[in-house]
Formats: C-alpha cells, sequence, structure tokens
C-alpha cells in the first residue's frame, strides 16, 4: 500500500478564493439544486416552472400547461384566450416554459441603480417575494421565496432564452453558460396584440449537471402534483417524441385533492373522502410577526394507506410540520375515541400512528404567507405555527367526525384495532425468534440430531440436509468429517408459503434449519430493530446440498 504524503500546498492569504458570478452555481450546483445529477436538474426545470404557478395562484393565468406537443391554438392562447401557461420539453432536451401572467419585470430599476433583467437572471438573492406578508406585495402565497431559482437554473444552463410580454412590449434576452450575450432588446408587439406573459427556454448544461435527460415520468408525477393542488387549473404535458411530433396528456382537477384521493382509491374506500378547509393567522413565536395560514386536508380510510403533504404547492417528500400534525392528531383522536366507547380490552397498550397509516389515505395542501423551508429545496417546512394550528385544527374536526358518523368511525376503529393486533402478533413473533436465533452457542449444541464438521472456514464446509435418520446414517458413513455436515429432517415439514409466522416458527424444524444456516430471517413489521434482516454474508456453508426424494 503506498504511503500517504504528509505534504500539503502551502496554504497563506492568498489561498482564499471568492466565486463570482456563474461560478456561484455551476461550482457547486448542488447547494442550490440539492444535487449535481439528475435529481438537481429536475430540480432546477421546477423552479422556472414555479414562478409561472406563482402568477396562475395570484389569479394570472387560470390554467397550465407543459408542452412537448401541442394541438391545441397557440395563437389563440397568446393572445390571452384560455389564460394559459405552456411548458415545452423538446426532442434536444430543452425546455420551454411560456405562461401568460404579468409578464417579467426587465427594465430599469431606480432603486437598485440596475435592470430588472440583471438582478432576476444574474443575481443571486433578488427576487419579487421577500414581501409577501406585506399588504399590497405582487405575491401572497407563492412557491418562490428566496430569489434564487431563476439565475441559478440561468446560470446552470448551457443557453437561456428570455421574452417578457407587458401588454404593449416584448423585451427579450440570451445567455450562454451564465453570461449575458448582447444588451436587452426591445420591440413593440403587432398593433392589436394584448399579449402578456414570460417565455423561459433554457438547455441545462452538461458541464453542470451529470445527466440532463429529463424523463417524462418526471414531468408527468410534477405536473399531476400541480394540478390537483392547484385546483381548477388545467396542466397539459406535451412530449416531442419526434421533429414536430408530440404526444399530449392533460392533468385536471376541479375539486383538488379529493379527486385526486378518489383516483388513486379508485373510488371505493372503507369511509367516504373527507374535504376541509382551515383559514387562520399566528406567530411562529410571540415577538414575531403575523402571517396567514391557509390549508385543506383531504382523507379517507381504504385498503391501503399513504400520506402526501404540499405547501405553497410544492410537494413535501420529508414532510416536516404537516406531516407531525396528522400523525399526533389522528393518533390523539382515535385513541380517545376507542377510549370512550371502551374497546380497548383490559390491558391493552394504546394504538400507535402506524396502526392508522396502514389503511389512512390523507393529503394535506397548505399554503402560508411566510414559510420557513429547511433548505432550498423545499423538502420539509419547520414552522412551528403550522404545526401547532393544523394539529389543533384536525384535532377538533377529528372528533367531531367520529361522533357524527358512527358507521364510518366504527370502520376507522375496527381496522385500527386489527392492525394493532397483528403488528402486536408480529413483533412478539420476531421477539421469539430472536431469542430462538441468538446466543453464541455452536449449532451442534442447539440443534437436535445436527452432525457437525471440524472444519470453521464458511468457505470450505458444506451441510447435508437429509431425510430421516436413515438417510443421515448413510450420509455419515460417507461424508468427510472434515468439511462436510449433516443435518436430519422428517419428510413433509410445512409449506412456508401458505402458513403464517406463527405456524413457521413453532416449527422447531425450520427453526433449527435457520439456526444451522446462520443468515438470520426477516420478519416484517413496522417495528425495525426487534430482529435483524436476513444477511447473506452470515451464511456459513459454502454449499447447501438437499438429500431427499
Amino acid at each position: 500500500m503506498a504511503k500517504l504524503s504528509s505534504k500539503t500546498a502551502e496554504y497563506n492569504n492568498a489561498s482564499i478564493k471568492s466565486l463570482k458570478g456563474a461560478e456561484r452555481v455551476r461550482k457547486r450546483p448542488a447547494v442550490i439544486f440539492g444535487s449535481d445529477d439528475l435529481e438537481g436538474c429536475q430540480h432546477s426545470f421546477f423552479e422556472i416552472l414555479a414562478n409561472s404557478v406563482d402568477e396562475a395562484r395570484e389569479g394570472f393565468g387560470d390554467r397550465i400547461i407543459v408542452k412537448k406537443f401541442l394541438d391545441l391554438s397557440i395563437e389563440e392562447a397568446r393572445e390571452g384566450h384560455g389564460d394559459t401557461i405552456i411548458v415545452t420539453r423538446y426532442e434536444d432536451l430543452s425546455v420551454e416554459v411560456e405562461d401568460f401572467g404579468r409578464g417579467c419585470p426587465v427594465d430599469y430599476n431606480e432603486k437598485e441603480k440596475r435592470y430588472n433583467w440583471e438582478l432576476v437572471f444574474c443575481e443571486l438573492y433578488a427576487g419579487g417575494k421577500y414581501d409577501n406578508n406585506n399588504a399590497g406585495a405582487a405575491y401572497e402565497f407563492s412557491l418562490g421565496l428566496n430569489g434564487l431559482g431563476a439565475t441559478a437554473t440561468q446560470y446552470s444552463s448551457a443557453y437561456m432564452t428570455v421574452a417578457s410580454y407587458n401588454g404593449t412590449t416584448l423585451s427579450s434576452m440570451r445567455f450562454k453558460k451564465g453570461e449575458p450575450q448582447g444588451a436587452l432588446k426591445e420591440e413593440p408587439i403587432p398593433a392589436g396584440g394584448k399579449r402578456r406573459g414570460t417565455v423561459i427556454r433554457w438547455l441545462p448544461d452538461l458541464e453542470v449537471f451529470k445527466e440532463i435527460n429529463i424523463p417524462v415520468s418526471f414531468l408527468d408525477a410534477t405536473l399531476r402534483r400541480q394540478a390537483f393542488v392547484n385546483a381548477g387549473i388545467r396542466f397539459v404535458l406535451e412530449n416531442e417524441v419526434a421533429p414536430g411530433k408530440f404526444e399530449k396528456t392533460e392533468y385536471f382537477y376541479e375539486r383538488g385533492i379529493a379527486d385526486y384521493i378518489a383516483e388513486i382509491t379508485n373510488g371505493i374506500g372503507l369511509t367516504p373522502i373527507t374535504l376541509w378547509k382551515l383559514e387562520t393567522q399566528g406567530k411562529d413565536r410571540e415577538d414575531l410577526p403575523e402571517y396567514k395560514l391557509k390549508a385543506e386536508i383531504a382523507f379517507c380510510f381504504s385498503k391501503s394507506g399513504s400520506a402526501e403533504y404540499y405547501h405553497n404547492s410544492s410537494f413535501l417528500e420529508y414532510g416536516g410540520a404537516p406531516d407531525k400534525a396528522v400523525k399526533n392528531a389522528f393518533t390523539y383522536a382515535i385513541d380517545k375515541y376507542i377510549k370512550a366507547q371502551n374497546k380497548y380490552a383490559k390491558n391493552d397498550s394504546r394504538i400507535s400512528f402506524v396502526d392508522i397509516a396502514d389503511n389512512l389515505t390523507v393529503i394535506v395542501n397548505s399554503a402560508s404567507t411566510q414559510t420557513s423551508y429547511e433548505n432550498q429545496t423545499k423538502k420539509a417546512i419547520t414552522n412551528s405555527f403550522i404545526q401547532k394550528a393544523l394539529t389543533d385544527f384536525l384535532k377538533d374536526n377529528l372528533e367531531i367526525f367520529l361522533t357524527e358518523n358512527a358507521t364510518a368511525a366504527g370502520t376507522i376503529v375496527n381496522q385500527v384495532l386489527l392492525n394493532k393486533r397483528a403488528r402486536e402478533s408480529a413483533e412478539k413473533t420476531k421477539v421469539d425468534i430472536k431469542k430462538k436465533l441468538g446466543g453464541t452457542m455452536d449449532v451442534s449444541n442447539r440443534v437436535e440430531k445436527f452432525v457437525p464438521c471440524q472444519s470453521k472456514d464458511p468457505a470450505l464446509r458444506e451441510v447435508y440436509i437429509v431425510e430421516g435418520d436413515s438417510a443421515m446414517s448413510s450420509c455419515k458413513l460417507a461424508r468427510s468429517s472434515e468439511f462436510q455436515a449433516i443435518m436430519p429432517v422428517r419428510g413433509k415439514t410445512l409449506n412456508c408459503m401458505k402458513s403464517s409466522y406463527d405456524k413457521i416458527f413453532a416449527s422447531d424444524i425450520i427453526v433449527d434449519l435457520l439456526k444451522v444456516i446462520g443468515c438470520g430471517v426477516e420478519v416484517k413489521t413496522k417495528k425495525p430493530g426487534d430482529l435483524a434482516t436476513f444477511d447473506y454474508n452470515l451464511l456459513k456453508w459454502n454449499k447447501i446440498i438437499i438429500c431427499t426424494d
């Protein structure tokens, strides 16, 4: 092994470097986008889409289309009919987002003494969404927040073109690898035109991202989510599959998340779909300013459970505040109802959220004028007021719901208690098996009639599994005791594919086989840690030879 050098380059005052311009993103894209691979590239797309979504949410462009092919009349859309936002992903992997909002301000900013196109597309932490909580702000409930997305995406692109229509003038800019190509161009919109909105096209740069081929499946999932968290807005995915040839998928949910739950449960739930809405305001801390919160919660109990959380249209992959609120409130309210109805058996432990989650399908779609995200990728929020407001709202409404809907409440309680007892049974099985398979004694002392071999090297050892004592006697005479071991089993043992854990692990032969093989066993329950999962690396034998009829 080569010896590592103890010498390092000299480190002094000249070693400190400040990244400037596009290099602030191009050298470290993961700081903004979460990674420098395909996931980061996909997030750069979402940053641009988010700006158009914010315009639609504020009432400027009620219909969103993501275009890779288009059979609608673009000319009509561009005259403002249909209030459309178009996002085009071209066959060459470039992407275009076109909306019909108010247009991106690009002219000279007297306050900042710079052009707005430079602030929006070339300056990190510059944008129009810092004052969302103030009266008269340009945006109230916005997905964009930090003034990073447009600039970071421009910096990380091989090229980007921007066109902004303000109703009378078309202003355009072009960038290449983070640098502006020429000055701002302005020209009047043709007579009679009333075009407003922004068109941004860019090609993610392979010098920045390891992969730039954003799959259609990602666009499909993203647009579907945006459609059901923005009720009444229409999204169309247009996919260019060959030059000039496009395929189209539309996404539209009139009732938003309630329609989406009906879709994913196939309209068949154990209980009806319930939709609640909340509007309130509060503070994260007493000395901090008050801000607005609105939320809608849709849920039902179904054959299998799932939970999704969204804030200001952003999918919260890790949840944060709303996830904690749902777990707290549902566990509290259902546990309280079970106690009130005397449904717990004597000495029963209380339910846990995993017993509810097995059958709870729930979506929380919230928005606030101030948001604390864990980071720029917006995968979780941490607002304490949002968590408390959602928790209190859900607790109160769930108590009323369970009291006023006896049939649904009975279904929920019975299913949750069934899940609880199944979980506890499985966890007990895991603990019992851990005890049976535990210990450090040699298998020859723990397995009846097992005939060991002399070698301790798993790379050499073989074990013969034979049927009955007579077969064991014959094999014992013929084997090499140095590396060949023998374990007898009786004829028909157990069909484990059709048996419960209880039956499987009640069989001494099955447990003995597990001990001899040595890899452990996996029992799937909601509670981790009681028993290590199956690990092939713990196999004690080079060969397992089955000698049966």
